[in-house]
């Protein structure tokens, strides 16, 4: 994806994401590349300390990119984890949207092995195990100064399970990497990362 295209996904996501901390629908208008079905994430973050105010995404391609762009942003303004967005908040944080490749399962048949065919900072994982699922995107372990193994570690935490899950027989690994395109500051210049 090119620039200019990134740009349009943020400038979307911002727009729909203030659209829904008034109450009202809007939807963006996308130039004809954005109908291509793709994964999605819509990252809200405070500005300028980075803390995470909100992520809410689409691993696999169900949705034309748009779509998954309009629908994330709107339910990252809800993320569980946080206090429903306000306009207020929205108008001071940046907003990040990475488009995800279709994730791919990761073949292995020990951790050491699993371990080598991670790449830090390419490599978003989702892991599977017992019923539970966790996801973390690529650029996460590069934010925290992470290894793999570290990383690793956190993603079975992610999905509510111990540490040291991904370990363990049985597990399932997918891989995908994605496009990162974010604002620099609030509503400021749009910047692939």
């Amino acid at each position: 994806m090119d620039l200019e295209s990134g740009r349009v996904a943020v400038r979307a996501a911002r727009k729909s994401a203030e659209a829904e901390t008034e109450g009202r629908q809007e939807d963006p208008e996308f130039p004809e590349g954005f109908g291509r079905r793709s994964g999605a994430f819509v990252t809200i973050s405070e500005h300028p300390s980075g803390d995470l105010r909100g992520c809410i995404g689409y691993p696999e391609p169900f949705l034309p990119l748009g779509e998954a762009i309009i629908s994330a942003a709107r339910s990252a303004c809800h993320d569980c984890r946080f206090p429903p967005l306000t306009l207020r908040e929205a108008s001071e944080c940046v907003f990040e949207v990475t488009i995800l490749t279709p994730p791919e399962p990761i073949r292995f048949s020990s951790a050491e092995e699993l371990l080598d065919k991670i790449e830090i900072g390419r490599d978003g994982l989702i892991i599977s195990f017992m019923g539970r699922r966790g996801l973390l995107l690529p650029q996460v372990p590069e934010e925290w100064g992470w290894n793999r193994e570290e990383y690793l570690s956190h993603l079975s935490m992610k999905a509510g399970l111990p540490m040291d899950a991904w370990k363990r027989k049985g597990i399932s690994i997918d891989r995908f990497e994605g496009e990162i395109f974010a604002e620099s500051s609030p509503n400021g210049e749009i910047i692939r990362k």
